[in-house]
């Protein structure tokens, strides 16, 4: 599904909220939860409570260039976990914002901002000791209180850029 028409219908959709308490408040975790668990676990560099917010069937359809198919022996909720715990090592001061969220009763999206500054390897470029500033915006089908599908997009033209300054 294209991105921008499931953004559209997210907010179009009655269901959609900003404020806290206004979807449903079943016993699972909601979207809003979740969002506010990715950016936190990100920022407390606990990897095994990041993992544990998708769901094993989870699927990842954000493939491009910047984040390719994951290798055959790596699920998709393996990859997207390992993509993180490479972002923590290389810039492990990482803290991770919410800028803006909203959410329905099965999708929750987020504009997310990166901080952090690159002291290891990453992306495939040495340690430059620069501080690292960028975003990425993603949304989230939710089932069972857990990230099961992502779509996104994060700005790693501009990461490369900061990198090569």
């Amino acid at each position: 599904m294209d991105r921008r028409a499931l953004l559209t219908a997210l907010c179009a959709s009655g269901a959609a909220s900003v404020a806290l308490g206004t979807t449903a408040q079943a016993a699972h975790t909601t979207g809003r939860q979740l969002i506010a668990a990715f950016a936190a676990t990100l920022s407390r560099h606990d990897i095994d409570a990041f993992a544990a917010l998708f769901a094993d069937s989870y699927v990842n359809h954000q493939v491009s260039a910047a984040t390719p198919p994951p290798p055959s022996s790596l699920t998709p909720k393996q990859a997207s976990v390992a993509f993180f715990a490479a972002r923590i090592k290389g810039l492990p001061d990482l803290k991770v914002t919410i800028e803006a969220q909203i959410e329905n009763a099965t999708m929750a999206a987020a504009s997310f901002l990166y901080e952090g500054t690159q002291t290891a390897p990453y992306m495939g470029v040495a340690p430059t000791g620069k501080r690292l500033r960028f975003t990425s915006c993603d949304i989230f089908r939710v089932v069972n209180g857990q990230f099961a599908e992502h779509w996104g997009m994060g700005d790693i033209a501009g990461v490369m850029a900061q990198l090569k300054e």
